[in-house]
């Protein structure tokens, strides 16, 4: 299938992102590793969610929640839901693990081994590899269609992300829990979650939304890049999306926020509104808007570091 194909077909997957509170890792390298497989998953897929009218291409947003993959399939522009199914990763735990073991050897084969020993290591590692992509399609069956080549590819993300994942039970953990809310959930409100959970890894729950839906924003991608935080797994979501009901703290950060988390009904130990001004409203060059960008991303910076150091001091706002 050629490229101008591959762009045109509707079955197929334009968009991956991942879920910053459970697939968490400030390791360059580890980071790197996702995007490769991201990249090998968007060059060349076939990936259709099963008994939905919606037609693609699709968006698919991953979280792990305690033994599950989360493979939660959206509109790749608006971001709206269409479909979510729960993987369990215990039938893959051998294969995660082969996964692993034959691709060190792999690695290693071809520093120092002859050519048959290469060989043999990439045919078991293509063994592998064929056996978990087709346990992967029987276990989707009747919730996504793939091919096997996808599948693989999928395979590979998945053992990608899994090791890093924070294992954090929302419901029962103790960590403070912080709520960020602007407009579109584009670029205020992901930037000052990204930004706390940099400043506090592993220390707090930061989570955004929007009132209403967004969608991707490049000049974020590029100004939190600079400061080594990838935000092109953030997907946007709303308000109405929250299963969490309970922050410690919410913080509003567009004017229509505030009147949005009032009549959520969210509750809270403190509800705070922060002025701070649209970058996406600029104009100008590039390099105007860039700085407008910069501007709210390092103003944002401070003031997070500000409010929420006392609140994982206490461990809870409500202390």
């Amino acid at each position: 299938m050629g490229t101008e194909q591959r762009a045109t077909s509707k079955d197929r997957l334009v968009t991956v992102t991942l879920d910053p509170n459970t697939i968490t890792s400030i390791n360059p390298d580890e980071v790197h590793e996702w995007r490769i497989a991201i990249y090998d998953l968007l060059e060349e897929n076939s990936f259709k969610p099963a008994r939905v009218s919606a037609e693609g291409p699709y968006a698919l947003h991953m979280s792990i929640i305690g033994n599950y993959i989360l493979l939660d399939v959206r509109h790749p522009e608006t971001f709206q839901p269409i479909a979510a199914h729960y993987l369990s990763l215990t039938p893959f735990r051998r294969l995660i693990r082969d996964y692993f073991r034959i691709r060190d050897a792999y690695y290693e084969a071809i520093r120092s081994a002859q050519p048959f020993q290469i060989e043999t290591v990439d045919m078991a590692r293509r063994g592998m590899h064929n056996e978990a992509a087709e346990l992967l399609r029987t276990r989707l069956t009747n919730k996504i269609i793939v091919d096997l080549n996808t599948a693989r590819r999928l395979f590979t993300l998945i053992c990608a992300v899994q090791p890093y994942a924070s294992r954090i039970d929302e419901a029962t953990s103790e960590l403070p829990t912080v709520l960020f809310v602007c407009s579109m959930n584009s670029v205020r409100s992901p930037i000052a979650a990204a930004l706390a959970r940099q400043a506090f890894p592993g220390r707090l729950i930061a989570r955004s939304v929007g009132v209403n839906g967004g969608k991707a924003d490049q000049f974020v991608h590029e100004v939190m890049e600079e400061i080594g935080i990838d935000m092109s797994v953030h997907t946007p979501h709303i308000l109405d999306e929250l299963v969490a009901n309970h922050f410690d703290l919410v913080i509003t950060l567009s004017d229509d926020a505030p009147d949005a988390v009032q009549k959520k009904g969210l509750e809270a130990g403190d509800i705070e509104h922060w002025q701070v001004d649209d970058p996406s409203l600029v104009e100008g060059n590039r390099g105007v808007v860039l700085s407008a960008y910069r501007e709210l991303r390092d103003g944002l910076r401070k003031r997070v570091k500000a409010r929420l150091g006392p609140l994982i001091a206490s461990g809870s706002q409500n202390l």
